[in-house]
C-alpha cells in the first residue's frame, strides 16, 4: 500500500477565495488542526506577500513540530530570502517555489521566451536549495504547457535539486486521462525523477479536481495538493477530505493511502468553515450536512437493516457523531467537562465556567440539546477576541405596518453600559445601526450570512458577517436559537475583531521591520 503524502494549503491558496481574510491568531488555529489531523505539508502562506503574510508564516512555523512548514514564493532572489526569515524557525522548513511555463502565460504575463524561463528556473532552485533542506517547484499552469517543454523545464529543475515537482492545473482545465498522462510522461522522460517526489495540485473550474488528482495517483504521483472543504480561488481546490476517503474506500482500486487521522475530518472543516466564514454545502460530500442524511422511505428501510445498503462510508469514520441526545439541564459541571474531553475538547476554568453557563441557557430553550450543540457553543467560545463589547440586552418591534425599531444594549471593557435604539429597513438592519450607535463605531456591512448548526424547530442558527473598516475587513460569527440575537452576537464579535486589530500595532510594526530586514 503506497504512502500519499497530504500537502494542505488552505492557509495559502484557501485563503485566496474571495472575502477570506484571516488573522495570525486564526491561522495558528488552524494550522493546529490540521497537525491534528495529520497532514504532511502545511503551506502557511506568502510570506513576502505582505507583512502580515510574513507574521502569519513565522507564527505557524514556531508552534508546528509534525508536520513541515511551507512558504509560497515566487522565483525571484527576494521572495526567497523572505520565505527562509520567516521559516528560520521552523523544526521542517520547505520552500514552494513557481514560475509559469504555458504559452498564454510566458507571452502574456511573464514577456519570456523558452530559454529566459529555464535560465530563471535553473538559478532559482539553485538558489533556493542552497538555503532550504527541501525544495518543491512548480510550473504554473502546467496543464497547458507543451508536452516538450514541460519535460525540458522539470528536468532543469530536478537537476537544480529541487527535492518535489508539483503539476499544477491552474485553471482546472484538464480531464482524467489527460492530467494522469502528464505524471506517466515525466516518470519515463526526465532524468533523474526516480530521486524526487511527483504532486498533483488541481483546481475545481471544471468539477473535476478530485477525479483529477486520483489519475494522478494512480499514474505516479506520491503526493497530492488541497484544501479543507475545497476551499480557493474561482471555483476552489480539491477537497483534501474527498481524495483522503476515496483512497480509503477504494484502497483495491487505488492501492494507496495517507496517514491522515480521519476521525479529525469532521471538526477540521467546522474550523475552517467558522475561521473562514465560508458554509460548507449541506449536499458537499464526506462533510456536507447531508452527507449521512436519508430521506427516502427506500433509503432509510435500507439502512435501518443495514447501514452499507446505502452508505459507503460511516459518519463515525470522519468525526460525526452518531448518538445525537447528549446531555440535559440537570447534568453537573463535571459531567459536562467529561463529555467535552470526550468530544476532543479540554476546556478549564473562565472558559469552562462561561461554556457551561451557555450550555445550561440552551437546555432552557431546546428541548433537545445535541453533541452539534455543543460543539458550536464551544467553538464560538473559543472563536471569541477579547470582549470589548459584550450585548447584555436586546429588544425589537416590528410588524407589517410599522418601521422596525431595535433597542441594544451593551457592556463596554471598562464596565460601563450603553443602550441605544434604531430603525431599520427590516430587524437586522435596525440592530446594526443601533449597535453603530452603542458602540461608535463606523462601519460597512460586506456580507451576511445564516445557516442553521443543528435540526428541529429549535434549532441553533448560526450568522457569518464581515465588516469593513476603512481598508480592514474582518469576519464575525454569532449563535443562538433566535438568529436575530445570533445576527446581534455575530456583528459584535466583528467588532470585537476590529477593535482588537487596531490595539495591537506593535506586532503589525515589528512584522513590517522583520520584512524590511528580509
Amino acid at each position: 500500500m503506497r504512502k500519499i503524502l497530504v500537502f494542505d494549503t488552505t492557509l495559502r491558496d484557501g485563503e485566496q477565495s474571495p472575502g477570506v481574510n484571516l488573522s495570525i491568531e486564526e491561522k495558528v488555529e488552524i494550522a493546529l488542526q490540521l497537525e491534528r489531523l495529520g497532514v504532511d505539508l502545511i503551506e502557511a502562506g506568502f510570506a513576502a506577500s505582505s507583512p502580515g503574510d510574513f507574521a502569519a508564516v513565522k507564527a505557524v512555523a514556531e508552534r508546528i513540530k509534525d508536520a513541515r512548514v511551507v512558504s509560497l514564493a515566487r522565483a525571484v532572489e527576494a521572495d526567497i530570502d523572505a520565505a527562509w526569515e520567516a521559516l528560520r524557525g521552523a523544526a521542517q522548513p520547505c520552500l514552494h517555489t513557481f514560475l509559469a511555463t504555458s504559452p498564454i502565460h510566458r507571452q502574456y504575463k511573464l514577456r519570456m521566451s523558452k530559454e529566459e524561463v529555464l535560465a530563471r528556473v535553473e538559478a532559482m532552485v539553485r538558489y533556493a536549495a542552497a538555503k532550504f533542506p527541501e525544495v518543491e517547484f512548480s510550473p504554473e499552469d502546467a496543464g497547458r504547457t507543451e508536452h516538450d517543454f514541460l519535460v525540458e523545464v522539470v528536468t532543469v529543475a530536478v537537476r537544480a535539486g529541487a527535492t518535489t515537482i508539483n503539476i499544477p492545473d491552474t485553471v482546472g482545465y484538464l480531464t482524467p486521462e489527460e492530467y494522469g498522462y502528464l505524471f506517466r510522461l515525466l516518470r519515463e522522460k526526465v532524468p533523474g525523477i526516480e530521486k524526487v517526489r511527483l504532486s498533483a495540485h488541481c483546481h475545481d473550474d471544471l468539477g473535476l479536481a478530485t477525479a483529477n488528482t486520483l489519475a494522478a495517483i494512480q499514474n505516479g504521483a506520491d503526493q497530492f495538493e488541497g484544501t479543507i472543504n475545497g476551499i480557493g480561488e474561482r471555483a476552489g481546490n480539491v477537497a483534501i477530505e474527498e481524495v483522503a476517503l476515496a483512497l480509503e474506500t477504494r484502497k483495491g482500486v487505488y492501492q494507496a493511502t495517507t496517514g491522515l487521522k480521519l476521525t479529525e475530518i469532521a471538526r477540521t472543516s467546522r474550523l475552517v468553515s467558522r475561521l473562514t466564514g465560508m458554509i460548507v454545502p449541506p449536499n458537499k460530500a464526506i462533510v456536507g450536512a447531508n452527507a449521512f442524511a436519508h430521506e427516502s422511505g427506500i433509503h432509510q428501510d435500507g439502512v435501518l437493516k443495514e447501514a452499507s445498503t446505502y452508505e459507503i462510508i460511516r459518519p463515525e469514520t470522519v468525526g460525526f457523531a452518531s448518538n445525537r441526545l447528549v446531555l440535559g439541564k440537570h447534568s453537573g459541571r463535571h459531567a459536562f467537562r467529561e463529555h467535552l474531553r470526550a468530544l476532543g475538547y479540554n476546556l478549564e476554568g473562565e472558559q469552562l465556567d462561561a461554556v457551561f453557563r451557555q450550555f445550561k441557557e440552551l437546555c432552557d430553550r431546546k428541548k433537545q440539546v445535541t453533541d452539534d450543540d455543543i460543539l458550536a457553543l464551544v467553538e464560538q467560545r473559543l472563536a471569541h477576541p477579547p470582549e470589548h463589547f459584550a450585548l447584555e440586552g436586546l429588544q425589537l418591534t416590528y410588524g407589517s405596518a410599522f418601521v422596525p425599531t431595535a433597542t441594544v444594549r451593551v457592556r463596554t471593557a471598562d464596565g460601563a453600559v450603553r443602550e441605544e435604539a434604531a430603525c431599520g429597513n427590516g430587524s437586522v438592519d435596525a440592530i446594526y445601526k443601533a449597535l453603530d450607535r452603542a458602540t461608535g463605531e463606523a462601519v460597512e456591512l460586506v456580507d451576511y450570512k445564516i445557516a442553521s448548526v443543528t435540526d428541529g424547530a429549535d434549532a441553533l442558527g448560526e450568522v457569518f458577517v464581515r465588516l469593513r473598516q476603512g481598508d480592514v475587513t474582518v469576519q464575525g460569527r454569532g449563535v443562538s436559537t433566535d438568529v436575530l440575537e445570533a445576527s446581534a452576537k455575530a456583528y459584535l464579535n466583528a467588532l470585537n475583531r476590529l477593535v482588537a486589530r487596531r490595539t495591537a500595532p506593535a506586532r503589525e510594526a515589528a512584522a513590517l521591520e522583520v520584512t524590511r530586514r528580509a
